[in-house]
């Protein structure tokens, strides 16, 4: 039985395939050198396979659950095909990461009867506002009506950046000025959101992770204000990271962690870059579900993250003629 099936339509899976071009390229190249004229599956090919997939950025921690999982299912069995090998890597990477691609599902769905309140954290530079301008532009298409909430009072021309987003999505937003308090922006944001019967609201946060205790005093403060309007609030945060940094990324991604809850993940810029295996690493290492990835410029190139049509682009089940 197939572990893949097909979930995106034609031109999601194309667009995801071309964004993690250069992903797919580095990945394949380093199993190719593997599993290429091998005929059994022995500890000179596991070790070789250890190697490929931690320089494919797929992270220490995480090559060594795929490698035990491997070493239980094939107990050094002899494998006439390459192909088989190749099938079991793909569906053992798909095993450890199926129940993330369903909570995704599950955390995007709007709670009926108030506002979906999304509290959104990074560092500056990894797309923050970019995301949350997408992401906003995605629910609109949806047919919700949106508020942005510009809490990142910190940044130099952050309130700015995110305006222009919100007029690109078509959506409303809230705003002060440069140095306001951001509670008091989290708490008009979902007045107004109230008022307005909005169905989505999104929270841009200042992103002073040098400053651990100043931010999670910040966000703290924020989630408390937003919930005396709408209780439970925020219902998810998301923390925005450059999938471009490898294994950086994992590292930035702890120490947020630390400092503040986080329920989801965006992986950014995974279209300029060939390190798309911190993917499966990040969301493995942190037991956070990866939500979105970002695979373009374009509106649309913000993508909900599905496991098996991720691995289905970076690792191509038809071995044959991608090693044509």
């Amino acid at each position: 039985m197939s572990f893949f099936k097909r979930i995106f339509s034609g031109k999601q899976k194309e667009s995801l395939d071309s964004g993690l071009e250069k992903s797919r390229s580095n990945v394949f190249q380093k199993l190719s050198k593997v599993f290429t004229g091998r005929r059994r599956v022995d500890e000179e090919l596991m070790d070789d396979l250890e190697e490929a997939l931690i320089t494919a950025d797929v992270g220490v921690d995480t090559t060594m659950k795929i490698l035990d999982r491997l070493r239980n299912r094939a107990r050094f069995e002899a494998y006439a095909e390459v192909q088989e090998l190749y099938t079991m890597l793909r569906e053992e990477i798909g095993g450890l990461f199926t129940e993330d691609a369903q909570g995704a599902a599950a955390a995007n769905e709007l709670a009926p009867g108030q506002p979906r309140v999304i509290m959104v954290v990074g560092v500056n530079g990894v797309g923050k506002t970019t995301s949350i301008g997408k992401l906003a532009w995605r629910y609109k298409q949806a047919g919700k009506c949106v508020l942005l909430g510009a809490a990142d009072t910190f940044r130099a021309a952050a309130i700015d950046q995110l305006k222009i987003w919100s007029e690109r999505a078509g959506v409303d937003i809230i705003a002060q000025h440069m140095g306001a308090d951001p509670a008091a922006v989290a708490f008009d944001t979902l007045e107004a959101a109230v008022a307005r019967n909005s169905e989505v609201v999104i929270i841009d946060t200042a992103g002073r992770l040098h400053n651990k205790r100043g931010l999670m005093e910040e966000l703290t403060k924020i989630r408390r204000v937003m919930d005396r309007i709408v209780p439970g609030a925020p219902h998810e945060v998301l923390l925005v990271l450059d999938g471009s940094t490898g294994q950086n990324a994992v590292e930035q991604a702890k120490q947020f962690t630390s400092a503040t809850d986080v329920t989801g993940l965006v992986l950014t810029k995974l279209d300029g870059t060939a390190k798309g295996g911190v993917v499966l690493a990040i969301s493995d290492q942190l037991s956070i579900p990866v939500r979105f990835i970002g695979i373009g410029e374009k509106m649309e190139d913000l993508q909900d993250f599905e496991v098996i049509e991720f691995i289905d682009s970076l690792m191509p089940a038809d071995w044959e003629s991608q090693n044509a």
